[in-house]
């Protein structure tokens, strides 16, 4: 199973309504249609790797994931840039930026990178990982008549997901984040998924502020699951100066 086109307007022939649910039962059908709980739940770890396309320029990207870890390489002109969540400290190493030694990250950062290191998702366990749902009706996003839902991390930040209404996968993440005492709304769109080890993950992973028609694209050519990733990977690099 392969899905495509749910970037530009996917089942553009369903009809206007889309029968409603509760967030519970949304969520039972997402973790359904993703593979099941168990498929999800065997995943111990995940490499993925392929390129970014963004302002004219393109990369190569890689991305290392553990439960409560995340690390983000992003190389270009021989140059890595790292954001890295050991599930304590955030960290990260801009060369692009002239900081080619790793610095330390925010609390901010800290919440942002504490969700996306949850190798399972949020909405799995949601309530005993501290989070509040509400399910928001439906919202047609671009020809989808998509479901909503309302996710209220425990850190404090927000987020609205959007499932397709017969695969009930993600298409659209829209977050809410503060920096510094201000918020920022970001938009990412997903599509193309592909099965890992029995569970459907999006290859394709559009990402910009929200409501910008400019977004930097993330085309995963290559998943690779429970392999054995090293702490250190992750860990905040011995012997640097935080």
């Amino acid at each position: 199973m392969r899905i495509r086109g749910m970037l530009g307007g996917l089942m553009l022939a369903l009809p206007c309504w889309v029968s409603a649910m509760t967030a519970d039962e949304l969520i039972a059908k997402n973790i359904e249609a993703r593979g099941g709980l168990e498929a999800i739940r065997a995943i111990h770890s995940l490499k993925l790797s392929g390129r970014l396309q963004a302002g004219g320029f393109e990369a190569e990207v890689t991305d290392y994931r553990r439960p409560g870890k995340v690390r983000y390489e992003f190389s270009i002109q021989g140059m890595t840039q790292v954001r890295a969540y050991d599930g304590r400290d955030a960290w990260a190493i801009s060369p692009f930026g002239g900081r080619k030694d790793p610095q330390k990250l925010s609390a901010d950062d800290i919440k942002d990178l504490g969700i996306e290191a949850d190798l399972e998702g949020p909405l799995v366990d949601h309530a005993g990982k501290g989070h509040k749902v509400e399910y928001l009706g439906t919202e047609d996003i671009d020809g989808t008549e998509a479901h909503k839902l309302r996710v209220a991390y425990a850190s404090g930040n927000e987020a609205v997901y959007y499932f397709d209404p017969d695969h009930f996968l993600e298409i659209r993440i829209v977050t809410k984040s503060w920096y510094r005492g201000s918020a920022f709304e970001g938009e990412t769109d997903l599509g193309d998924y592909e099965r890992v080890n029995g569970v459907y993950l999006p290859f394709s992973v559009a990402s910009g502020a929200k409501g910008s028609a400019q977004k930097s694209t993330v085309t995963y050519e290559r998943a690779e699951a429970n392999l054995e990733l090293a702490d250190s990977l992750f860990a905040f690099p011995q012997g640097a100066t935080p």
